[in-house]
């Protein structure tokens, strides 16, 4: 259960992301970077075994400030002597150790020293450091290893040193779920310090519940350490992950948190029968600020999974990995940036129609469509599902895109994703039609927009807008024949700055030969579905408060079930 879904990149250009299955090595980079890591399910890592090594000073994960004596800062060389100690307080081998430079000539750089019997001694130029051991102990008649993780934040050289690196000084990390059918998978403790502008980024992964940690050394400057626990339990269709932020002067020794049922938010995800692809969608919900070991949960076709986690971690990301073919594009749906509330149950469906244009309409949402001087860049989620989830590669058989200027034909494009286009267009005003299609492997979807526009000294958002259907369907996509249903309509997009002057609703159960008005009442329009097997379609024609357009037809909408399915 633990391989997870990706996100979307956001490291730095010029960045690397670590290895999975490694410990992450100590990270600088500049205090503006983002910390959202498009690496998820980072495996477990022990210094047990490894080989022994002394890595020279080399540059890290990401931008940092650039190397080179910083003012004020002490120099020369120094010899820093570590000596490590296992939980019976002998000299061991089993750890992994890191020194990550904070200032002086080496900032952006880290030395890592894994395994070396005996005292290890370094020669180091003077300065600022971040120090982290990771030592590991073999339980007797156990697989499983301890891990003692000491972090001290401040490592000030200015003369010969030696730090002891004691795991008997480490105080246990006891996390537990409120629910007695939980398994541990995975645990992850992380830190950054921060030092005149650079930070410095090390974490240790274990498989094992016998996690210890504990801060060595004196106290960093005020609020300079950002530290954080993550834990993951597997269960029955279900996944708790039980996450915890400090910032504060010191790393954490011990940690003990033991969460009440109502200190959890819940999410529910249903599975869609997607109309290509076999297999369970892989799902996986994790803290937004900072990396975390994800664990991704498998949920088949029609199936539910519950997520437990605990709010107070901050924003969480939902990723669902759609099945698709063997030789198909991934698809994926990303709900980043999310907010939840102790106690709070909230359900989410993916891949189920009715598939359509979903306009984002929070703050900071992209425009869908955006012209720039002579260009006109369109990005229309053409194919979102029924709930709106907006996936990475919709599924489509056929698109086009196809622009009107003033009546004529002007610009057609064949094949790209769904609602996406770049075109050059003439500065001065004119009547515009844009038209975007896609045919899926059940039904299809067109859009049509009318609107003015011209070239303009700032970039302008194109008014347009789109009208959502919301049946009431079974996670396989069906309604029940021969029933009489009532399904919900919104508006998005410009019509709800501008208003709406008109909007006109038709449904067709043979495919589009015939059209009957549905009236929308109360937001919904009535609807009698068709004999088993058969398909809904559903047209909108809407006009927004000033002028401007929307014609949106979509073919087999969804189907009803077949007698047998009953």
């Amino acid at each position: 259960m633990n391989v997870s879904s990706p996100k979307p990149s956001s490291t730095p250009a010029g960045a690397s992301a670590p290895a999975a299955g490694a410990r992450t090595p100590s990270g600088l980079r500049a205090r503006a970077s983002t910390r959202r890591s498009v690496l998820r399910g980072l495996a477990a890592t022990t210094a047990a075994g490894a080989a022994a090594a002394v890595l020279p000073a080399s540059p890290v994960h990401a931008a940092a400030t650039p190397s080179g004596p910083r003012p004020g800062a002490a120099s020369g060389t120094h010899t820093l002597t570590l000596v490590h100690l296992g939980r019976d307080g002998a000299p061991t081998v089993a750890y992994r150790t890191l020194l990550t430079a904070l200032s002086g000539p080496d900032a952006g750089s880290g030395r890592e020293v894994k395994g070396t019997p005996g005292t290890v001694t370094l020669e180091v130029p003077a300065g600022r450091y971040a120090l982290d051991s990771l030592i590991s102990t073999r339980p007797v008649g156990e697989e499983n290893w301890g891990n003692d993780w000491l972090v001290r934040p401040r490592l000030d050289v200015d003369g010969d040193l030696t730090v002891v690196l004691d795991a008997r000084v480490a105080r246990p990390v006891d996390i537990r779920p409120p629910v007695t059918d939980a398994r541990f998978e995975q645990i992850g403790a992380f830190a950054e310090v921060t030092y005149e502008g650079v930070t410095g980024f090390v974490n240790a992964m274990a498989m094992s519940p016998d996690l210890r940690v504990a801060h060595l050394g004196p106290d960093t400057e005020r609020g300079a350490v950002r530290t954080w626990v993550d834990a993951y339990w597997s269960r029955l269709a279900g996944v708790c992950a039980l996450g915890y932020l400090f910032r504060g002067e010191r790393a954490l020794t011990g940690l003990v948190r033991h969460p009440a049922p109502g200190d959890l938010a819940t999410v529910v995800v249903r599975a869609g029968v997607p109309a290509s692809g076999e297999g369970s969608a892989l799902v996986s919900l994790s803290p937004s600020p900072g990396p975390s070991p994800a664990l991704s949960l498998p949920i088949p076709p029609s199936g539910t999974g519950t997520f437990l986690f605990t709010p107070e971690r901050g924003t969480w990301d939902l990723v669902y990995g759609a099945p698709t073919e063997p030789e198909g594009p991934s698809r994926a749906y990303f709900l980043l940036g999310r907010s939840y509330t102790p106690g709070s149950t909230t359900v989410h469906t993916f891949d189920t129609p009715v598939f359509g244009p979903a306009l984002d309409a929070s703050p900071d949402a992209p425009p869908v469509a955006l012209r720039t001087g002579d260009t006109l860049d369109l990005s229309v989620p053409l194919l979102a599902d029924g709930d709106g989830h907006v996936p990475s590669s919709p599924l489509f058989t056929a698109s086009t895109v196809t622009l009107y200027r003033n009546g004529v034909p002007y610009a057609f494009r064949r094949g790209e994703k769904p609602g996406h286009a770049s075109l050059t267009l003439p500065p001065g005003r004119a009547a515009y039609r844009l038209t975007a299609s896609a045919t899926r492997p059940r039904g299809s979807v067109t859009a049509s927009w009318t609107f003015t526009s011209a070239a303009s000294a700032t970039p302008a958002e194109l008014p347009l807008s789109a009208v959502r259907f919301g049946p009431d369907l079974a996670l396989d996509g069906t309604a029940p024949p021969r029933a009489a249903t009532r399904v919900a309509v919104t508006v998005q997009g410009a019509a709800l700055a501008a208003g709406v002057r008109s909007l006109a609703v038709s449904v067709s159960t043979d495919r589009g030969t015939t059209w009957s008005p549905a009236p929308v009442t109360g937001g919904r329009i009535a609807v009698t579905t068709p004999a088993p097997g058969g398909t809904v379609s559903f047209r909108a024609q809407l006009t927004d408060g000033d002028g401007n357009t929307v014609t949106q037809t979509h073919l087999d909408a969804y189907v009803t079930r077949a007698a047998a399915a009953r």
